[in-house]
């Protein structure tokens, strides 16, 4: 993870002593996503559920042909139902995500390009981080976490970006712990929150 902290950072650097050359682009962005909480064993029950995110976001297009980094700041709401013993509980995973993404595309003519993009991403939690059903039954948020974006989009009239990725977890993004308390069995896991998703940003 430090290596990778360490690469993002040296990219900035490097945009930011070539931004004279560089094209910069200033937008907004927004979009849906579907988050997948996963574990290593079958702790909770839970089902996937559509969240959004929408926030600011600035594409830097560099000297060299086809290169390109998009960096946004988004607030990134996802959510799920989770069972525990029969028990539903809405558990919401508010946070002000950072996405920060190398781009490589390829022109298609005037009008349009497509571009495929891949990227570390920061995500600090700004929402609840606890939720309990009683006393051993509970699902914890991390304060922070770090995941990856892998994708692919089009640029339309130079204004328009659609984008399509899968966001992965590095590491986890919960913990887990739940009591049955009618076999008295005490389990805990770990949950890592995995999501697609699907945006479109307009850039001024």
């Amino acid at each position: 993870m430090k290596k990778m902290i360490t690469f993002a950072l040296a990219v900035l650097g490097l945009l930011c002593a070539s931004q004279v050359k560089a094209q910069v682009n200033f937008g907004v962005k927004g979009g849906l996503n579907v988050t997948n909480m996963s574990f290593s064993e079958s702790v909770f029950d839970a089902s996937n559920q559509t969240g959004w995110f929408v926030g600011p976001t600035v594409k830097i297009s560099l000297p060299l042909v086809g290169l390109g980094v998009d960096a946004s700041a988004l607030y990134d709401y996802r959510a799920a139902d989770v069972t525990v013993e029969n028990e539903s509980q809405k558990v919401k995973q508010q946070q002000l995500a950072i996405p920060v993404n190398l781009r490589y595309g390829i022109g298609l003519g005037d009008v349009a390009s497509v571009f495929a993009f891949a990227g570390p991403q920061w995500g600090i939690n700004v929402g609840d981080s606890e939720f309990k059903w009683n006393d051993s039954s509970s699902y914890s948020l991390k304060k922070s976490n770090f995941s990856v974006n892998l994708g692919f989009g089009a640029t339309l009239a130079k204004h328009l970006q659609v984008t399509a990725n899968y966001n992965i977890a590095c590491g986890k993004s919960a913990d887990a712990n739940w009591q049955k308390v009618s076999e008295k069995i005490s389990k805990s896991d770990k949950s890592h929150n995995n999501s697609w998703q699907i945006a479109l940003a307009y850039f001024f």
